[in-house]
């Protein structure tokens, strides 16, 4: 198998998991934040004095979930744009 050929089967499995990789992690985000906020809700409805004290709690667990899904874009993107993979065929 030639160096091109390689490169492209390369390239074409690294796209699939690129969209494999934000996609599930999308939707992990999605389920996580909806979890969250769904016992938030659930905790504030059953105890509203300490609805103040969990919001707080609620955005930081809701921006760490959600940080995950940006460190899957972020590494989508490093395969996308600089393949390591690539690089050892040369």
């Amino acid at each position: 198998m030639d160096h091109i050929a390689l490169i492209a089967n390369i390239n074409q499995f690294t796209v699939i998991a690129i969209g494999l990789m934000i996609g599930l992690a999308g939707v992990g985000a999605a389920i996580g934040v909806a979890l969250v906020g769904a016992k938030f809700l659930e905790g504030a409805a059953r105890q509203p004095e300490s609805a103040a004290a969990l919001q707080p709690k609620l955005f930081v667990i809701a921006g760490l979930v959600d940080a995950i899904f940006i460190i899957a874009v972020a590494v989508g993107l490093m395969f996308a744009f600089a393949n390591p993979l690539t690089a050892a065929i040369h």
